[in-house]
């Protein structure tokens, strides 16, 4: 698997429309575990009041990225390929949305 940056703008309008494409998310992502893996999502706040969000993720494919989103019905408006990671600091703890 390779690691990808995936960038959701504008996707969600509440919290609540958030968690529940979460869910579709986790669901589709236990059906396609072997070209699937979410590690993590940064949450931002969009000038419109609305939610978007940058994840980070194991994927097989830039295609299967698509799938995935496809099937669990979530925004998709960019892939990145990781090249390398840097960690100079580990996260900090942050207060969920």
């Amino acid at each position: 698997m390779e690691t990808y940056v995936i960038l959701r703008r504008g996707g969600w309008r509440t919290a609540d429309d958030l968690r529940e494409a979460a869910v579709r998310s986790i669901a589709e992502g236990e059906r396609m575990s072997d070209d699937v893996r979410w590690i993590r999502s940064y949450v931002t706040a969009e000038t419109d009041g609305g939610l978007r969000s940058i994840s980070l993720d194991e994927e097989t494919s830039p295609e299967a990225i698509r799938r995935h989103a496809s099937a669990a019905e979530l925004p998709l408006d960019e892939i990145v390929k990781i090249g390398d990671t840097v960690i100079v600091r580990p996260d900090p703890e942050v207060v969920a949305a």
